[in-house]
């Protein structure tokens, strides 16, 4: 009988195939077939202890290792409702197969902390634009496909999409981990789906008060009035909230700049749209100001062919500077300067902000939170980019703009805009509305 028993009971005790072979790899040893821990087992297993390990069969002269019979004792132990004679025979075993329990419960809590590991978070947008020139500055490029022609009567360009993006974080150790960010886009107006593609990869690691990211990763240096985007190389981060530097190095692809950086690449493809990038910034705080200066390089063929810039010169060299004054805590005066020295034209940018509650760096955390804006700003094309400003590059003129969370975890963006181009002196007016879905 007892034969029979273990000859039925032992190899089902396996858990699966993928149990089996990861059993044969480990590195435990075999338990003597005469051990008295069989005895033990058959007990259990005729009191209905040790059940559903499958219908497998054991022959009589295999042997089990000690990785799984440790596998068994656990399940064993796992049962609550036991005799005093079983719980004792489960003591037993614990006892003899202590080591193994131990590396058995390190390896699960190993799992679950790696499947913690890994966080996702992403949102989905919809935005409506609506943007109109009484005359075009240039020539209007949307996604490399011109649109206008200079000089056209009461030009429009409406805008009826959405965003959906998930950015995933993994801790790799103490020290580093892997952030990326995948979007997708969509047009509303066509019913169009685009498909989720790889936007940011980078690695990040923190030692002390550095940070080194390596990768495709956020710009992270005047975002507001030269880069909301991403860059390819490196990036080291030193000091804390009182004073941190930032030094910035690759290469920053021209193509996600505003239209007139699209009208000087090669529309034939033959110009290489990729700039060389350097950067440093430098931000803190002092008192009840927070501030920032930073320096920007970059170097390409397509300067040559923009608006304001030399036939021979291939670079830009802009400086910036900002700061937030806030009065109180709903009251803040905001101000942004830059300036590209390598061009000749359409070479400066600024603004000047009055905000009221949360109009800066927007938390959508808890309902009812709002903030609103009043801003003049000076747009020159040929220093940043692509700014944070949904005003479009190469106007002038007041931006109001208002943020609300109409419910936990989403907000509301309306803003409206209005003034002249920089080339032409033209009337200009924009207005943008979105909503956000956070998760």
């Amino acid at each position: 009988m007892k034969r029979s028993i273990v000859t039925s009971l032992t190899t089902a005790m396996l858990i699966g195939a993928a149990s089996t072979t990861f059993a044969a790899a480990n590195p435990f040893s075999d338990v003597p077939s005469d051990h008295w821990a069989y005895d033990a087992v058959t007990t259990l297993a005729k009191d209905g202890v040790i059940e559903g390990y499958g219908d497998a069969t054991f022959k009589g002269s295999q042997k089990i290792t000690r990785y799984e019979m440790a596998q068994m004792v656990a399940k064993a132990m796992a049962k609550k409702d036991v005799s005093a004679s079983d719980k004792a025979l489960i003591e037993k075993l614990s006892a003899e197969f202590s080591d193994e329990l131990n590396n058995l419960g390190v390896r699960v809590a190993k799992l679950e902390k790696n499947a913690d590991n890994v966080q996702w978070h992403g949102m989905l947008r919809y935005d409506y634009g609506s943007v109109r020139y009484d005359k075009a500055p240039v020539d209007i490029y949307i996604n490399g496909k011109k649109t206008s022609n200079k000089g056209d009567v009461k030009t429009r360009d409406n805008s009826n999409g959405y965003t959906f993006r998930l950015e995933p974080k993994a801790e790799v150790n103490d020290h580093w981990k892997v952030r990326a960010r995948l979007d997708a886009y969509g047009d509303l107006t066509k019913d169009t789906a685009g498909s989720l593609s790889l936007k940011r990869l980078w690695a990040e690691g923190k030692y002390g008060n550095a940070t080194y990211r390596f990768g495709r990763m956020p710009v992270g240096i005047d975002m507001d009035i030269m880069f909301d985007t991403q860059f390819s190389g490196v990036q080291a981060e030193f000091g804390k909230k009182a004073f941190t530097t930032t030094l910035n190095a690759g290469r920053f692809n021209l193509n996600s700049g505003n239209q007139y950086y699209l009208y000087g690449l090669d529309k034939n493809g033959k110009a290489d749209s990729a700039a060389n990038y350097q950067a440093i910034g430098f931000k803190g705080w002092a008192g009840k100001l927070n501030y920032g200066t930073a320096y920007h390089h970059l170097d390409s063929s397509v300067f040559t062919k923009m608006l304001g810039y030399g036939a021979g010169n291939d670079d830009m060299d802009t400086w910036t500077a900002k700061g937030t004054y806030h009065f109180s805590k709903n009251i803040a005066l905001q101000g942004n300067y830059g300036h590209n020295f390598s061009a000749d034209d359409y070479n400066t940018s600024w603004s000047a902000v009055i905000g009221y509650k949360e109009f800066e760096n927007f938390n959508a955390t808890n309902a009812g939170q709002w903030g609103a804006s009043i801003a003049y700003r000076n747009i020159g094309q040929n220093v940043g980019p692509t700014p944070t400003y949904t005003s479009d590059a190469g106007t002038k003129g007041i931006a109001l703009s208002f943020l609300m969370n109409i419910m936990p975890h989403t907000y509301t963006w309306l803003q409206y805009a209005q003034g002249k181009t920089l080339i032409g002196n033209e009337n200009y007016k924009e207005l943008f509305g979105r909503v956000e879905w956070q998760f």
